[in-house]
């Protein structure tokens, strides 16, 4: 018999955020979908395979050894990533996994297929060359080991609000990090401050810092919800919050332009002060704070525009691509996507290489040149997909701590992806933000890998069976009691 919900009204139980009982929605009919999950992988490794064969035959003629390597690694490390999901999150939504192991692989194809394209050149110009894909199936490992941690550990996802506090501390630390330590530890690549650099081993702290501060700011909204909901002045219709409210926006709004200034990394700005714009909202539903918060960020960026010689170049190489001395990125990305086309010149049959960090910033431009129009546009179709099951998951979990995390963790990947995407095509100017589970990076894909772990969990928690509660004895009505005799104590 389906299980019944003790909480009807759908409210939290006492004790605030991450305290509540019953989380899931579902009933104890609820199949856990692992076959489904395992069916998937299977598909994404044989695309993988396949994809990988196209571009050695087109390009060396006979299939490398290289591609069983790959293609085993792949199989194996995700194969090892669904046994782990199966054992600590078997309620997870089973098209979560797939879809990221789908995108990275299609992702190891394209650096693969830039690999094979910058070693000629360098064979060419006799310059000694690394290859990009064995590293990144290195960090493609390391990510899966880090996802499987989250679930081992995080059995539920509410305790990680008891810790919000020092995880925005830890975050905040993270983010700020590269700006105050010396250019020795944390160099200026390519105009911005982002790295942290001991010995050979090198990381990008705000991909750890996003994850900690989506921590804090969702348990920041439960708590602090009435900040946000209560009305001010009426203006034009519109009831305006507090000016005592507006303190914790003008707190992220002052961070978002501390990263500008400081680390001159436009990317890591916007997707900071649009996650805590969006998880505002998710927890009100109040459109003013998105039009306050887009005010701030725009008065932000026209003021850095008038400071920063770096945001000039950025602004100049968007507006104009084919004149500028810094457009010459864009222009050859743009050129290589119109010569892609619609169907696009076929995996190996372009020249996506002569794109200067094709691998890491540029690789939808790859993407579009080699697949065309079509596949670029079934690639964010997927990211769409993998965006709405978190959200699905946000919509499913009953505790509002896992609703405003779930919305933003899935939000992030979308807002990363968008910018980077209009960035790429024009539509924005650029900002150095790397595409999910596709670039080339190890702090990128290992970040991405704990944020995915974290939807598993939360999703695993919606879909899980609700344990039934202990039935209550059934008390008569007074009228129908039998009466009994008690005797006075003597």
């Amino acid at each position: 018999m389906a299980a019944t919900s003790t909480n009807p009204d759908n409210r939290e139980a006492p004790g605030g955020p991450g305290t509540g009982k019953g989380t899931g929605s579902a009933t104890s009919t609820t199949p856990t979908r692992r076959g489904t999950e395992l069916v998937l992988l299977a598909f994404a490794t044989v695309v993988v395979t396949c994809a990988l064969t196209l571009v050695n035959l087109n390009l060396e003629s006979q299939p490398p050894n290289q591609i069983l390597y790959y293609g085993v690694a792949f199989l194996a490390l995700f194969g090892l990533a669904h046994l782990a999901v199966r054992r600590w999150a078997p309620y997870a939504d089973p098209l979560i996994l797939p879809l990221v192991a789908f995108l990275n692989g299609l992702g190891l194809v394209l650096i693969h297929r830039i690999d094979i394209g910058n070693a000629a050149e360098a064979e060419r110009a006799g310059d000694a060359f690394s290859p990009a894909a064995p590293s990144q199936v290195f960090y493609t490992a390391l990510g899966l080991v880090l996802l499987a941690l989250v679930l081992v550990f995080v059995r539920d996802h509410r305790t990680l609000a008891k810790y919000s506090y020092t995880c925005g501390l830890v975050g905040l630390v993270a983010l700020a990090l590269p700006a105050v330590l010396p250019s020795m530890i944390a160099p200026n690549i390519n105009g911005a401050k982002l790295w942290i650099k001991l010995g050979p081993l090198s990381f990008q702290p705000a991909e750890l810092a996003k994850i900690l501060l989506l921590i804090f700011f969702a348990s920041f909204l439960v708590s602090k919800r009435e900040l946000f909901t209560t009305a001010g002045r009426r203006f034009l219709g519109i009831d305006l919050p507090r000016a005592r409210d507006l303190a914790p926006v003008l707190v992220a709004w002052a961070a978002s332009i501390g990263i500008v200034v400081l680390e001159r990394d436009l990317g890591t700005s916007l997707l900071f002060f649009g996650i805590v714009l969006v998880m505002i909202y998710i927890a009100t539903e109040r459109a003013v704070w998105i039009a306050i918060g887009l005010s701030l960020f725009a008065a932000g960026c026209l003021a850095a525009y008038s400071l920063f010689g770096h945001v000039q170049q950025r602004v100049d190489a968007w507006l104009n691509p084919m004149t500028s001395d810094s457009g010459y990125q864009l222009s050859e990305a743009l050129f290589g996507m119109a010569t892609g086309g619609i169907g696009g010149s076929g995996l190996g049959g372009g020249r996506p290489a002569i794109v200067p960090y094709a691998k890491n910033d540029f690789i939808l431009a790859a993407a579009a040149e080699e697949l065309g129009l079509l596949g670029l546009a079934a690639l964010l179709l997927v990211y769409l997909l993998l965006t709405a099951r978190g959200l699905r998951a946000a919509l499913a979990v009953r505790d509002s701590f896992g609703k405003l995390l779930a919305g933003g963790l899935g939000f992030a990947m979308l807002l990363q992806v968008f910018v980077i995407a209009g960035g790429v095509t024009g539509l924005i100017p650029l900002t150095g933000l790397t595409t999910p589970f596709l670039a080339a990076g190890g702090s990128s894909l290992v970040g991405n890998y704990v944020l995915v772990g974290l939807l598993l969990r939360i999703s695993d928690a919606s879909r899980r069976p609700q344990q039934p509660s202990k039935p209550q004895p059934q008390q008569p009505p007074i009228a129908e009691a039998h009466t009994e005799l008690v005797e006075r104590p003597r």
